[in-house]
């Protein structure tokens, strides 16, 4: 990996959970977020760049993390290794953070395209099969969310991308919002309720609704200068910064 791992960790309760990435049986590591005393570690994963999550799939609460080698699901009791789907790519270049609806968890990347993984269980047994792939749809390195069963996200030529999430079919796709090239298409997406608030690379702040009918915008606004930022969102006021300075917005203010 060029640039070492750079996803966040994840807080679970008491425990920060890390993809810190390893070839010895510590590509996936809990601590105790308090004092940093290692609780478990699982896999032997080179890391890549997406975070991992929590989420309850095929009716098990499990970490869920995409590394070079692959999409893997993992007890976040003890570590144990639920499932594996390997995905491999010429860089590793594997960037979004996954994403679940029901028992599908999607991942994308500029290789392979959009994929949902479905997951099963039998007994204490759990598969991982491919549930679809769209190729149209291909996600480089922004991460989407999930609304209502639908994923929406930056896709390949420039433009927001709904897609459903049981079938991979895309709903609806949209241009005019992002300015730079497409390979280094950007935008950061924050569920609000039935809305979403999508910042683009080139510094726009953009309310869309979440409706999986139509891209229906409901007002925008130039926030900020050229801007890779995930933003963060609390008590009304936003969070970000671009290539000059830190930026808090004031959402409420009218």
């Amino acid at each position: 990996v060029r640039h070492g791992y750079d996803g966040s960790p994840l807080v679970d309760g008491a425990h920060l959970i890390t993809v810190a990435g390893g070839t010895n049986g510590e590509a996936v590591v809990c601590l105790d977020k308090k004092t940093g005393k290692t609780i478990w570690k699982s896999q032997s994963d080179v890391p890549a760049y997406a975070p991992p999550i929590l989420a309850t799939v095929a009716g098990q609460r499990q970490v869920i993390a995409f590394t070079v080698d692959g999409l893997i699901g993992l007890d976040p009791v003890g570590g144990k290794l639920f499932w594996r789907v390997p995905f491999k790519t010429t860089y590793g270049r594997h960037v979004t953070t996954p994403v679940v609806s029901g028992d599908v968890v999607a991942i994308s990347s500029h290789q392979f395209g959009l994929v949902g993984t479905r997951v099963t269980r039998a007994g204490n047994e759990f598969s991982a099969t491919p549930a679809w792939t769209n190729k149209e749809a291909t996600i480089n390195f922004s991460s989407p969310v999930i609304v209502d069963g639908f994923l929406y996200g930056v896709g390949p030529a420039k433009n927001l991308v709904c897609v459903e999430m049981a079938t991979g079919r895309t709903a609806w796709t949209k241009t005019g919002y992002i300015n730079t090239s497409a390979d280094k298409a950007h935008a950061s997406f924050i569920v609000m309720g039935k809305n979403i608030l999508v910042l683009t690379d080139s510094g726009q702040l953009v309310l869309i609704a979440a409706d999986s009918k139509e891209c229906r915008e409901l007002g925008r606004t130039q926030i900020s200068g050229n801007t890779w930022c995930n933003p963060a969102y609390a008590d009304g006021k936003l969070w970000l910064r671009d290539a000059k300075e830190l930026l808090c917005v004031d959402l409420m203010a009218n």
